[in-house]
């Protein structure tokens, strides 16, 4: 970590992970709330130092490097606090705590991991209940009850479909849905002693069914009563839950779906009778290509499979203590999953194919006996490498903790399409094929999803935040990519001004062979791009003038105007240091002290 690397978190980092407080004398007391809210969502960036005005729009004037004053001393009290009863739990090591010198001044860069789902709760002040917080687009908030107890559920690795449901007993499962699973179950496993035995003692071996032998008491667990219960008593027990499905493709006018499967007593509303209905809806539609394995025909893709683990995904990680829709949308070009929750373990990792542990083990392991559902840890690298295969663009994996819900979208549309590449010729002109190939990439992801952010950067490349911000970071230096500010959150889309600019170019220089009036016209369109260059041009010219008697940053950039100096030197000063140009002192080259004057 470095000065350079600071400035490209604070022009291009992503907000909702980053932090930064004044903190000039002492550690600021907000600052272990934020750190209980980065661990507690998805890590972050602590910046001590530099203060940040979250309504201006401006970015020169957004940041104000102050410094800290003695920062050897304010990172020892931080690891001294981190490791008193002030918090819960240390999850830094010495390396994600450093020194920089940034802007001739000292900042202290803390970078904060995602704490893993066995440690999460981490809180403040001895109080698990008031002392939690959690991050959102406005910033650091309490933990709810609610929060804080689905984070010790998620704790507990034998997850939290086995708990039992006290009163519901065998009488309140369906039994045409539980003869129709073990069927399934007796075609997949013919030999399994389990075939033999009773509903109850199948369910019993299923861990849909449990005896408590300290208590003698005993029915159905979670995982029973949602996988095979009958509609009314899992509705009255589970009125936070409700599945719906909704069939998007070949719309007709004024209506809002073609097909839904929800509660209208059409069926009975329990977890395997969803899965199979909504499988069925969902594969239909896709390709079957005629090929043979030996004798047998091999009627499914690498997709029907992806396709069938996002929703068996859905089912077996959805957190069925809290209010919220297991909801899937097929659309014309995509699917889209959505379910109650939160992600056990970070984004990256599931890309990546962590082991990730499954909230509902009993259900994963009930499809995983009649075939549906991969091995641990290779379910989502199933879904992308069959995306991959057929060209589509890579799948979005998105936790949204203001809402507790987690969605999946997997778009069926091609990666940079022909039409694409050629609107951002269009646009960019040959400077679009002068970028290095990620570049371009992120440039056809933000052209087509309309924009884009840091953490999408992440996921298409697979690259941290730093490195996604400076792939951005390099857009927008070339104008290619502008930058939406909204609080915390930051996107960035293709920049309109460019597109006009060089269309502009591209029509006088054809039109000056067709025509003389409409090559007029467009050269009055490129003397606007022309002004720009000029405006720059002046400013140049302004501040060689200027420096005829050598001046510090800072007095040249109250002379022309500019509130971060250092913006202005990038921008104005280096490309001609050197040859219009110079320092007064070859030391020092960052002392605030430096002054620059006109070469002779």
């Amino acid at each position: 970590m470095d000065a350079a690397d600071i400035r490209i978190i604070l022009e291009i980092g992503e907000r909702l992970t980053l932090e930064c407080k004044k903190a000039e004398g002492q550690l600021p007391k907000s600052v272990w709330e934020t750190y209980s809210s980065f661990a507690n969502t998805v890590g972050g960036t602590i910046l001590l130092g530099i203060s940040e005005n979250l309504s201006e729009t401006n970015q020169e004037k957004r940041f104000e490097v102050t410094g800290v004053a003695d920062p050897k001393k304010m990172k020892k009290d931080l690891f001294d606090t981190l490791n008193s009863n002030k918090v819960n739990r240390n999850i830094l090591t010495d390396k994600d705590a450093e020194i920089i010198d940034y802007e001739g001044r000292s900042v202290l860069y803390i970078h904060v991991p995602q704490a893993d789902y066995r440690q999460r709760p981490i809180y403040i002040n001895g109080n698990m209940m008031r002392g939690s917080f959690k991050r959102n687009y406005e910033g650091d908030y309490h933990c709810t009850e609610d929060d804080v107890k689905a984070m010790i559920r998620d704790a507990n690795d034998s997850g939290n479909d086995s708990v039992l449901m006290e009163n519901y007993t065998m009488e309140d499962i369906d039994a045409k849905t539980l003869a129709a699973y073990r069927n399934r179950f007796r075609i997949a496993n013919p030999d399994h002693v389990w075939n033999d035995y009773s509903d109850r003692d199948f369910l019993l071996n299923m861990g849909g069914y449990i005896v408590d032998r300290n208590t003698h008491r005993e029915g159905l667990t979670l995982a029973g009563l949602l996988m095979f219960g009958k509609g009314l008593p899992i509705r009255e027990r589970f009125d936070n839950i409700r599945m719906d499905y909704l069939d998007m493709t070949n719309l007709q006018p004024d209506s809002r779906w073609s097909d839904r499967l929800t509660y209208d007593g059409r069926w009975e509303n329990n977890l395997y009778n969803f899965f199979m209905y909504v499988q069925s809806k969902l594969l239909s539609g896709l390709k079957r290509p005629f090929l043979l394995k030996g004798i047998e025909r091999i009627d499914e893709t690498s997709v029907h499979k992806a396709v069938r683990e996002a929703l068996t995904n859905l089912v077996i990680h959805s957190d069925y203590m809290i209010t919220g829709v297991l909801k899937v949308e097929k659309h014309d070009d995509c699917f889209v999953f959505s379910n109650p929750g939160s992600l056990k373990i970070p984004v990256m990792d599931i890309y990546a194919g962590g082991h990730s542990k499954a909230r509902n083990p009993n259900m994963q392991a009930m499809f995983r006996m009649i075939g549906f559902g991969d091995n641990i840890g290779s379910g989502f690298p199933t879904i992308l490498e069959a995306w991959k295969k057929e060209n589509w663009r890579q799948p979005y994996l998105i936790e949204r903790s203001d809402l507790h819900l987690v969605e999946l979208s997997l778009s069926m549309v091609s990666l940079i399409s022909e039409d694409c590449r050629d609107a951002l010729h269009g646009i960019f002109g040959n400077n679009y094929h002068d970028l290095n190939k990620e570049e371009q990439f992120v440039l056809a992801m933000a052209a087509t999803e309309k924009s884009i952010s840091n953490y999408r950067v992440q996921q298409l490349l697979g690259r941290n935040p730093l490195e996604a911000g400076k792939i951005l970071y390099s857009l927008v230096s070339k104008n290619m990519l502008v930058s939406t500010n909204k609080g915390r959150w930051t996107s960035y889309s293709i920049n309109a001004d460019y597109s006009q600019g060089v269309k502009s170019r591209s029509k006088s220089q054809g039109v000056e062979s067709r025509s003389k009036s409409q090559g007029v016209k467009s050269r009055s369109k490129s003397q606007g791009v022309k002004s720009r260059e000029q405006k720059k041009q002046e400013t140049i010219d302004s501040l060689i003038a200027y420096c005829r008697e050598p001046h510090t940053l800072q007095e040249i950039a109250a002379y022309l105007g500019f509130s971060d100096r250092y913006r202005m030197k990038r921008v104005y000063i280096d490309p001609i240091l050197g040859d219009l140009l110079e320092m007064t002192s070859a030391e020092a080259k960052n002392s605030p002290a430096q002054k620059y004057r006109t070469k002779e």
